[in-house]
């Protein structure tokens, strides 16, 4: 059954910078109402983006918003986040999108981490679901789903897509507001950013 108009979703999306990265959390309806935003960072090149987006998750504190989107799996250079620990988290089903298909992950990995930087990465990266393709209209997206399946994430996607279908709409407005937080912090100083922080030193 696809989402009614009133339906929620919370879009998680990130803006990198040298040595933190920005993440937004979007409480947006399929009506394309925005309705709530919370930040956090993680370590760019760390491995705490899945620490921050649990945070955004409980800080938003939305139960009301049926579905978690999420913008790829990989933010802030390799900082992987493991589906399975936001489902656990957000106890609703989990969607991560990419736009563009690709080989994977596994040779980026082996070209900038070693040791146990690579062995936990790797670990992350082969516990994540397969990704499938979907298709919205003229516009083609992969998905890893947990919590719900291929077909009833693409009737979500396409609910919170707007009429171009290149974007879904709560990841569209969690990747602007991401990027103007970024601009922001590195501005002003990222303790004036408001979010809570969840550091880790860089370990590549």
């Amino acid at each position: 059954m696809a989402p009614k108009p009133g339906s929620r979703a919370v879009g998680i999306a990130a803006s990198d910078g040298p040595e933190y990265t920005q993440l937004c959390g979007a409480v947006v309806r399929a009506d394309r109402v925005v309705e709530d935003f919370v930040f956090a960072r993680c370590t760019t090149g760390g491995s705490d983006a899945t620490a921050a987006c649990r945070d955004l998750l409980d800080r938003l504190d939305r139960p009301d918003a049926q579905w978690v989107l999420l913008a790829g799996v990989a933010p802030a250079w390799f900082n992987l986040i493991s589906l399975d620990d936001v489902h656990a988290a957000a106890d609703r089903p989990v969607i991560a999108v990419s736009f563009k298909d690709s080989d994977g992950l596994d040779d980026p990995l082996r070209a900038h981490f070693s040791g146990e930087a690579l062995r936990r990465r790797l670990a992350t990266y082969r516990e994540l679901p397969p990704r499938e393709p979907v298709a919205l209209d003229d516009t083609e997206l992969w998905v890893r789903t947990v919590g719900i399946d291929t077909a009833d994430a693409a009737d979500v996607l396409r609910a919170f897509a707007p009429d171009d279908n290149e974007r879904p709409e709560p990841l569209r407005v969690a990747q602007r507001a991401a990027r103007a937080g970024r601009q922001q912090a590195e501005r002003f100083g990222w303790e004036t950013a408001g979010d809570a922080t969840i550091d880790e030193p860089t370990d590549s």
